[in-house]
Formats: C-alpha cells, sequence, structure tokens
C-alpha cells in the first residue's frame, strides 16, 4: 500500500514534465512542416536582412530543405519513442530501431550543415554540427543500452 502511494506521487511529479515534453515535440513536428514547405519564400524575405541568403539563393534553398526534412524525420522518430513512454513500455524493439534511425538521422543533419558551411560558414554552424555530431554518438549508444534492457526484459518475462 505505501509502495503504490509512493508510485502515484512520483507519476503525479512526472507528468507535467512528460505531457509538456509531448506537446512540445508535437508543436515542434507540426510546426516544421510549413516551415520548411515556406523556405522558397522565407528564405527570399529573410534575405533582405541577410544579403548573403540571396547570394546563394538556390543552394540555400535546398540545404536547409533537406535539413528541414531530415529534422522531421528525427522529430517523428522521436515522438514514436515517446508513444512507449506515454504506455508505460518504453523498452521494446521498435524504440532500438527508433534510437538508430535517430543517429543515423542526427548525424546526416551534421554531414548537411557541414555541406551548408562550405557555402557560407559561421560559428552558430559549427556549434550545430557538433551538436547533432554528439546527438548521433548519445542515439547510438543509447540504442545499445535499450537493446540490452530490450534482452533482460523479455528474458525476465519467459522465467515468470
Amino acid at each position: 500500500m505505501e509502495s503504490e502511494k509512493r508510485e502515484d506521487v512520483v507519476m503525479n511529479a512526472k507528468k507535467p514534465w512528460i505531457m509538456g515534453t509531448k506537446y512540445l515535440l508535437d508543436f515542434m513536428f507540426f510546426a516544421g512542416i510549413p516551415v520548411t514547405v515556406s523556405l522558397p519564400w522565407s528564405i527570399k524575405f529573410f534575405g533582405e536582412q541577410l544579403p548573403h541568403l540571396i547570394e546563394h539563393y538556390e543552394e540555400t534553398v535546398i540545404i536547409y530543405f533537406v535539413l528541414g526534412i531530415a529534422a522531421e524525420k528525427l522529430l517523428w522518430e522521436l515522438r514514436k519513442i515517446f508513444r512507449t513512454v506515454l504506455a508505460e513500455n518504453c523498452f521494446v524493439q521498435e524504440n532500438v530501431i527508433s534510437l538508430r534511425k535517430m543517429g543515423n538521422w542526427s548525424f546526416f543533419i551534421a554531414l548537411m550543415a557541414g555541406v551548408r558551411s562550405i557555402v557560407y560558414m559561421t560559428i552558430a554552424m559549427g556549434v550545430v554540427i557538433l551538436v547533432f555530431v554528439i546527438a548521433g554518438l548519445f542515439s547510438k549508444v543509447l540504442s545499445f543500452v535499450f537493446e540490452q534492457a530490450v534482452a533482460y526484459k523479455e528474458e525476465n518475462d519467459l522465467t515468470v
């Protein structure tokens, strides 16, 4: 009885964080679609304040479009993982696969940001590359951890 109360208290404390994160992920995913689709027009608009965008207009649109699609794919995988968190069943093989895909998409985003840096380099883009390389490594390592947890869980389920 006492442990059930503790579990309820812990779950109630986690709920705002879980739901807040879910809504943030949903917002980022659904807002990313019109942002990516509108790039040809938004880059022209922002090019009035940032002339280097217009100097390399076609390259900028293509690179940011590819980056937008990759970010959407990464967010899609993260939302799939989050569904299992909400269902309180996160140690499943599907999450291992999603984490591997997220690692691949993170590395791809870092590579495309590197390609973008050929057109014009900024310190911020260097930071983006570093962040996505670290995110890719983290996702890959976490997929190994989840894979082991899934194996332990399946083994435990068979012994009960």
